[in-house]
This record gives C-alpha cells, sequence and structure tokens, in this order.
C-alpha cells in the first residue's frame, strides 16, 4: 500500500531541498521526523509537514485504516524545480543585476515495509 503528498511551489531552490531529503530517503517516518525536527534548516520543516501529510493520506484510506504508522517507510523522496521568479536589482555603474528567486516541488511517497 502507498501513500503520496506533494507539496508544491516551496520558495526555496531545489538544490538546497534536495540536501535535506537526501538524510530521510529510504528512512523508517520516525525515524524520519526525528532528523527533521531537529534540523536548523529552512527545507527541514517544509518536509517534516509533507511526511505527516503523507502518512494522514495513507490513514485516510480503507486499506491504510490496519496499517501502523511505526511501520512506514519513506518509499522515494525526490524534489523539482518549479517556476523562477525574476526580479531586478541596482547594480554597479548604473546597471540590472538579475535576482532569481526559485521555487521547487517536493513529492513524497510512503509504503509499508511488507511491500
Amino acid at each position: 500500500m502507498e501513500s503520496i503528498a506533494k507539496a508544491r511551489y516551496i520558495r526555496q531552490s531545489a538544490r538546497k531541498v534536495r540536501k535535506m531529503l537526501d538524510l530521510v530517503r529510504g528512512e523508517n517516518v520516525e525515524k524520519a521526523l526525528n532528523v527533521l525536527h531537529f534540523s536548523p534548516q529552512k527545507a527541514s520543516n517544509v518536509i517534516e509537514g509533507t511526511i505527516h501529510s503523507a502518512v494522514a493520506n495513507m490513514l485516510q484510506t480503507e486499506e491504510g485504516k490496519s496499517t501502523d504508522p511505526e511501520n512506514l517507510l519513506i518509499k522515494e523522496a525526490f524534489v523539482d524545480e518549479g517556476p523562477t521568479m525574476r526580479r531586478f536589482r541596482a547594480g554597479a555603474m548604473g546597471r540590472v543585476k538579475r535576482i532569481r528567486k526559485r521555487s521547487s516541488h517536493l513529492t513524497i511517497v510512503l509504503s509499508d515495509e511488507n511491500s
């Protein structure tokens, strides 16, 4: 049994989110939540919330009601680039410098350890 949760338009670059996601990919949900809860990075809050959402999605299904949340495993976790906002700031000698404000889309797939 699998469940999916997505967080879209996260206002952080995919590269920074990937850094935190590598720590929890393939781990037990309980262990992953402990790691994320005590890490200071901004991305850890978003990933933690998305994992909570995936667990809730699993428990809402008919087959998932008999599932124990402690036995869930992060089967897949990946982040894609979202749209980039382009802003401009004054540069030296009257020039314009482009600032790219990146965003990302996070996807978490959970499964029971039995599968």
